[in-house]
């Protein structure tokens, strides 16, 4: 289901993996601290919907995670699964995921999604620069511009978000594929990272990995979960993410280049089975997050609010929960 709060010139939504067949839906009002909002249903019939970019015409291409991409219109319709999408590991936590417009779509058409990649040994986080043909029917082009190192036999923690920076350059974040103890921190790979490369693959001639040693060229910073939410603060331009912590553990960051946000060596969570992680809440050269939820919201994608409906809201970021499906 894809949902917007219509109300609010906010360009908020949410997705929930539902899965049935389209059918309208009557708006509902929430009470909230700063007035009322109106969440109408746009869209249903969509498996795992994960990613959303608007076209410059106002519709919307929706990845599922099984898979597929489609076209959503304002109405709510639905287009066929678009051809050329890369073939997925759809599994666990793994698929298609993210998408994102070229930031010269109107003249390139090129589209950007991150995914679960099959290859030997398992499963890791690939992008792809494809090109939308003229016809809106399917991508006529794609070329793999990131491929993620190590390989991961599990089914979790692929990330990924995907995020232009004001300088063209593609901001990936990826997840630490459920192997903390021996990939978060770990200098050699790009498991538990966020990495910045350019459109077409290369690195970023500021990026801090060209000059701390140890590091891959195109790690920007290290030491994350499983980042799933990512937006660009409005004023200041810089990146700010939403992590999915351990129990507690969820956190706010703006992560900087060459810093380390410590997981799993410092968290605010702990595991699943209520044993301690790491060394506790701070270390020494590594960072704290802006903000951090116990108990946990699962948080999911993010997006700074701009408008005037609400002057109360203009410039917090907004930040979708999977846990109680909120809004935060």
């Amino acid at each position: 289901m894809i949902a917007f709060i219509r109300s609010a010139a906010l360009c908020s939504f949410l997705l929930t993996g539902t899965s049935v067949s389209f059918a309208q839906q009557a708006p509902r009002q929430f009470p909230t601290e700063n007035g009322a909002v109106t969440v109408e249903t746009v869209a249903r019939g969509l498996e795992n919907p994960w990613g959303l970019a608007f076209l410059p015409d106002g519709r919307m291409l929706v990845t599922e995670r099984p898979g597929r991409v489609r076209i959503v219109t304002a109405a709510g319709a639905l287009s066929p699964a678009l051809t050329g999408v890369p073939s997925v590991a759809a599994r666990g936590q793994g698929g298609l995921l993210d998408i994102v417009l070229d930031p010269d779509f109107a003249t390139n058409r090129q589209v950007y999604v991150s995914y679960a990649e099959a290859r030997s040994g398992g499963a890791a986080t690939a992008v792809a620069r494809l090109r939308l043909n003229a016809a809106a029917t399917g991508f006529d082009q794609s070329t793999v511009i990131f491929r993620q190192e190590p390989v991961g036999d599990t089914g979790r923690h692929f990330g990924s978000r995907l995020v232009f920076d004001r300088t063209g350059a593609l901001f990936i974040t990826l997840g630490d594929r459920g192997n903390r103890e021996k990939e978060a921190q770990n200098r050699t790979g790009t498991i538990g990272k966020v990495v910045r490369i350019m459109p077409d693959g290369s690195i970023p001639k500021d990026n801090p990995g060209l000059s701390i040693e140890g590091w891959l060229t195109s790690v920007w910073s290290i030491g994350h979960r499983n980042v799933q939410g990512a937006a660009l603060h409005p004023a200041t331009g810089k990146l700010w993410t939403a992590e999915h912590g351990s129990r507690g553990g969820d956190e706010i960051n703006s992560p900087l280049a060459g810093k380390n946000y410590g997981w799993p060596v410092i968290t605010y969570g702990i595991d699943y089975s209520g044993v301690k992680i790491g060394e506790g809440t701070a270390k020494a050269g590594l960072e704290q997050p802006v903000f951090y939820w116990d108990p946990s919201i699962a948080p999911s994608g993010m997006a700074f609010y701009t408008g005037d409906r609400f002057p109360a809201w203009k410039g917090s970021v907004f930040v979708g929960a999977l846990a109680g499906q909120l809004l935060a």
